[in-house]
């Protein structure tokens, strides 16, 4: 806890909050790019410390949020047949699909179990060699290593009886998608520690440059926010934009390169459908040909399995920035976390959770 505090010093944030009020003398809209950073930030009041001219956009960096809804399908499709044991982390159960979610699937019988890691899904398909054992793999990049190691492992180990349901997508492709948008008003971003500790800061000049908005990588903490947001608001007045890192702590510029080989051995890239968003070129990663065995879409044939979304939800929108949780309609009445439409509201970093959890009822 000792190291925690230092990052959650009430008196140091208000100081930072002091000096960004200090520096910004104009409107700016700054995108955390990542769903968790989301979380802390109303969790911790972080937007609340601001001065009236930096606003907070919520961007799209909940992996949960925007796996597409024909992924989720698929994998319902998938779960429901006979001798498949379905493997996913909690945190996916419970999001929605076109008419059910994986809660409902099991519940009418169906092998649904919660993993903590995909070797925990390697290790039960060599334990049930006459079942099929399906993991559900998504996530941004920093989740890719340990999937990647899992599908080597078990071409490895032999196992005929293990796939892979790949929903992977990438951080640079979305910054690039949201900043050619219609109506973007995003000035600057605040990249996912958690991403460029895997993949390093490398690939963020190009996209600065090419649209000049400065790139600030930060943490996940109270004053690692408010440290990474002081950057951005001074850049952003100084007429800068650069990629800075403001969080030396874990992230170096070319990131942890033996993951980064592994998952190019067992990836390759693709363009993917992002739910409410649509499809970015580029944005994702499937199983590379030397790997495409393990390809549970293509071994159970669910890849034509297509899904609309609720109307009611505008989950979209808040993935992309242009509308808050609570602007919409169907917040906390139709849409809450016991009844979601979208999976922005069941996600542990969906914004729409964010907002629900923390009492964020009142629109801006």
């Amino acid at each position: 806890m000792k190291h925690l505090a230092e990052y959650r010093d009430a008196d140091t944030a208000r100081r930072l909050a002091a000096e960004i009020g200090r520096i910004a003398t104009r409107p700016w809209a700054i995108m955390e790019v990542c769903g968790g950073q989301t979380h802390s930030i109303i969790r911790n009041g972080v937007d609340q410390l601001l001065p009236p001219e930096v606003e907070l956009i919520h961007g799209p960096g909940c992996p949960v949020c925007v796996t597409p809804l024909e992924t989720i399908d698929r994998g319902l499709a998938v779960a429901a047949k006979p001798g498949v044991i379905f493997c996913s982390f909690g945190d996916m159960l419970r999001v929605p699909g076109s008419r059910e979610n994986l809660f409902t699937v099991k519940g009418r019988g169906a092998d649904v179990r919660v993993v903590y890691s995909p070797l925990d899904a390697v290790k039960l398909a060599r334990e049930n060699p006459g079942r099929e054992v399906v993991f559900l793999a998504i996530g941004f990049e920093t989740t890719a290593p340990a999937n990647a190691m899992a599908v080597k492992l078990a071409k490895q180990q032999g196992l005929t009886n293990f796939s892979m349901l790949v929903s992977h997508v990438l951080v640079p492709p979305a910054i690039e998608a949201i900043m050619r948008s219609p109506g973007n008003r995003v000035n600057a971003f605040l990249a996912a520690g958690h991403v460029c500790s895997v993949m390093g800061t490398w690939q963020y000049p190009p996209l600065a440059e090419r649209f000049r908005v400065p790139i600030v990588v930060t943490g996940f903490e109270p004053l690692d926010l408010l440290e990474g947001i002081r950057r951005t608001v001074a850049q952003l007045q100084e007429g800068r934009h650069s990629v800075e890192n403001a969080y030396a702590r874990v992230v170096s510029e070319r990131g942890n390169e033996p993951a980064q080989t592994v998952i190019a051995e067992v990836f390759e890239p693709v363009d993917r459908a992002w739910r409410g968003i649509g499809v970015i070129p580029g944005s994702g990663w499937r199983l590379s040909e030397a790997y495409r065995d393990f390809d549970a879409e293509v071994r159970f044939a669910v890849g034509d399995v297509t899904a609309e979304e609720s109307p009611l939800c505008r989950s979209g929108e808040v993935l992309r920035g242009t509308l808050k949780p609570n602007q919409c309609p169907a917040f906390g009445k139709e849409c809450t976390p016991r009844t979601p439409l979208g999976a922005t509201m069941v996600s542990s970093e969906g914004a729409c959770a964010a907002y629900f959890h923390f009492g964020r009822f009142a629109g801006p």
